[in-house]
């Protein structure tokens, strides 16, 4: 188990933003012996499959230089000029293999771990400069893990050498005895096929380091309880400040809320704990919406507000529960209670022509039908 600097347990899976910050600081899991396996084996497979055409192109330069004409031998320009042709005709036989090499040496890299570029790993660090530290480095166990995987390296390469060596010695002796063409030639393909071998025993390294390093990135990415509590903090917020913003927002709220009271048609209360402000606009919707609503000492302010600009107050506990626990601001007052509302709505507007000497008296409101399943008793 990881334990950090303090002492404490790094129990705990590396969150998403840790991921996501050891990214762009470009500390992801990387093989050295992977790229080394990639380069190897493109660079001997495109011996294997450009040697013919090396040999030819290197039977010709030799040809060309080794029976040079008296003049060109005594111009000096000659000579720089026979020399750049044969190392453009080298150049240009050696090109497919160097492109070779070169798309290894990308893939390689990013074959764990994906592409990555961070500016910030290219960002000088001066905390590397520390001999102290250094020396802590030389002496850790990733720096006795990096030595015993080059001894094993140099174990299996060397024994896959003598092997190779061991089963190819009857080609090499039989090169004494051939033309020098056909020598060059079997020797390009003797060294293509023993270095391609050679290559293939830095798999057994590769198999072993690619786990290693991937558990080892994950183990320094690994985050103690205390660490996840504080990220979690840090994205979420500090409880105090939440606590304070939602604060705000109900103070916002509320503060909407009491604007809206002078536009209600009616306010129905409880009469003291709850009061709850509608409004129907038969141009907007199909049923009335509800303002304002709030208990206590919201509901005194609702009520306050209602009576400074003569909206009408009712008294209907039942209803005003219902309409307090049911519908939210804004929003229109379920189905259920249409009817409840409707009748509401119909003895303000004729109490309101009384008022003006456009009718009679009202009859008082009858009991109002609620259904059971908005019901709120207190």
């Amino acid at each position: 188990m990881a334990e950090s600097e303090s002492g404490a347990d790094k129990s705990e899976q590396p969150t998403e933003k840790r991921l996501r910050e050891s990214r762009e600081k470009g500390q992801i899991a990387r093989s050295r012996e992977l790229n080394t396996l990639a380069i190897l084996l493109a660079g001997t497979g495109g011996l294997l499959a450009t040697g013919g055409s090396l040999a030819d192109v290197l039977l010709q330069i030799m040809r060309a230089n080794f029976s040079l004409p008296r003049e060109v031998l005594l111009n000096d320009q000659a000579m720089i000029l026979w020399l750049a042709a044969s190392a453009k005709m080298a150049f240009e036989a050696l090109l497919p293999l160097f492109f070779t090499l070169l798309i290894a040496s990308i893939v390689g890299p990013i074959a764990l771990g994906g592409w990555l570029f961070s500016v910030e790993a290219l960002q000088p660090k001066f905390s590397r400069m520390n001999p102290l530290a250094g020396l802590k480095r030389m002496f850790s166990a990733k720096a006795l893990a990096e030595l015993l995987k080059a001894l094993a390296k140099f174990s299996v390469v060397l024994l896959v050498a003598l092997l190779v060596l061991s089963s190819d010695r009857d080609d090499l002796l039989a090169m004494a005895q051939e033309p020098l063409e056909m020598a060059i030639l079997h020797s390009v393909q003797v060294v293509g096929w023993s270095a391609l071998w050679m290559s293939c025993g830095i798999i057994l390294i590769a198999a072993v380091d690619v786990p290693f390093q991937l558990w080892d990135n994950k183990q320094k990415l690994m985050m103690t309880k205390q660490e996840v509590r504080d990220e979690y903090k840090d994205s979420e917020g500090k409880p105090e400040v939440k606590q304070r913003v939602r604060q705000m927002q109900r103070e916002m709220a509320e503060r909407r809320m009491m604007a809206a009271v002078p536009q209600a048609d009616v306010v129905i209360t409880n009469p003291t704990h709850f009061a709850v402000a509608l409004k129907y606009d038969p141009a907007k919707g199909s049923a009335p919406v509800l303002l304002a609503k709030g208990g206590d000492f919201l509901a005194l302010k609702i009520r306050e507000i209602a009576q400074e600009h003569q909206v009408m107050l009712l008294e209907s506990p039942a209803l005003a529960r219902s309409v307090y626990y049911s519908t939210e601001l804004d929003q229109e007052i379920p189905a259920g209670l249409y009817l409840a509302v409707a009748q509401v709505l119909a003895y303000v507007y004729q109490l309101k022509q009384f008022k003006t000497g456009k009718g009679k008296r009202p009859a008082p409101l009858p009991d109002l039908p609620i259904p059971a399943d908005l019901r709120r008793d207190e």
